[in-house]
């Protein structure tokens, strides 16, 4: 049985190496050694190109070596009757929650407004209203999104997460399916994306998410936090609404075409803060420490756990 490093963007032999050395019994190959696509049991993949799954008719189990798994799901080429797992893990988990407790108290006490009071040389003591009066909601409850929700009503804010079905997290107040979808946004200050990317969520935050959002509220007017997909996010509404006051602020670390072009409008907004797809990582020794643990289990048992749901698309 072979484990194949199918890994875009990434060094392969870098992780080939690493999974060698934990599972010493188990053949690992990189797509530049020699091999048999049919000795292939199980894959390894990170944005899989066309070829990704071609003569791979023994293949049992699929990991991702991401959270998100659109890019695998997506693909014209998956078999159909091959389990595929994501990657969760709790250190990405805590880089994530880190990415957005950090950009929800950044727009909470008014970066933009200071920033640019600095920049004019101007001593404005506006105080920033308490967390307890800032309403945030989350899409996507999740591994992600339940912890950052918990995370953030720890610290004092009001939060409320949207999601396809209930998922019943204590202090945590749930919207969920199409017909909450505007309750959810009509109530929140600071929108936090955290969805997998489905065709129900592609372009999901436009202009008109974006003015069903609470006005008034905060002094600049709703914000918004992306660290989720480029592909839910409709990039020319965002610099129209960032610059009409439809929305007060954005930190979009996620872009449909990456690196971000550099004739986006987005890069010259004084309160769009960007990040280049840096907000959580999967990790080299826990990527290593989850798949062979899966693989351990799969071959005792034939058990696997955070199996994707490929008709969801998560």
């Amino acid at each position: 049985m072979t484990l194949l490093m199918h890994l875009s963007d990434v060094s392969e032999r870098e992780w080939a190496d690493a999974f060698q050395k934990a599972m010493p019994n188990l053949k690992i190959v990189t797509r530049q050694d020699k091999y048999e696509r049919e000795e292939i049991k199980y894959l390894y993949v990170w944005k899989p190109e066309a070829d990704a799954f071609d003569g791979l008719d023994n293949l049992e189990v699929i990991f991702s070596l991401g959270a998100g798994v659109d890019g695998i799901v997506k693909h014209p080429k998956l078999p159909k009757d091959v389990p595929v797992v994501r990657f969760v893990d709790d250190e990405l988990t805590q880089c994530m929650t880190d990415y957005v407790v950090a950009n929800v108290g950044m727009h909470h006490r008014q970066l933009t407004r200071y920033s640019r009071e600095q920049n004019q040389r101007n001593w404005d003591q506006y105080y920033p209203e308490r967390a307890s009066t800032i309403n945030v909601g989350i899409m996507g409850l999740g591994q992600l999104g339940k912890d950052a929700a918990e995370k953030l009503n720890f610290l004092g804010y009001n939060v409320a997460g949207w999601s396809r079905s209930p998922k019943a997290i204590a202090g945590i107040e749930e919207f969920s399916g199409t017909a909450e979808f505007d309750l959810f946004l009509a109530r929140t200050d600071i929108l936090v994306c955290l969805l997998p990317l489905t065709p129900e969520t592609h372009d999901i935050l436009c202009m008109e998410t974006f003015k069903k959002l609470r006005c008034g509220h905060l002094p600049g007017g709703p914000c918004i936090v992306n660290a989720a997909r480029g592909g839910h996010q409709n990039e020319h509404d965002i610099a129209a609404a960032l610059q009409d006051g439809t929305l007060g602020a954005a930190s979009l670390d996620v872009f449909k075409t990456e690196p971000l072009l550099a004739d986006s409008p987005l890069w010259a907004l004084d309160n769009c803060y960007i990040t280049p797809h840096i907000a959580a990582i999967s990790g080299l020794k826990a990527g290593v420490r989850l798949v062979t643990s899966q693989i351990t289990q799969y071959e005792a048992s034939g058990d696997l756990k955070h199996i994707v749901d490929v008709s969801r698309g998560y």
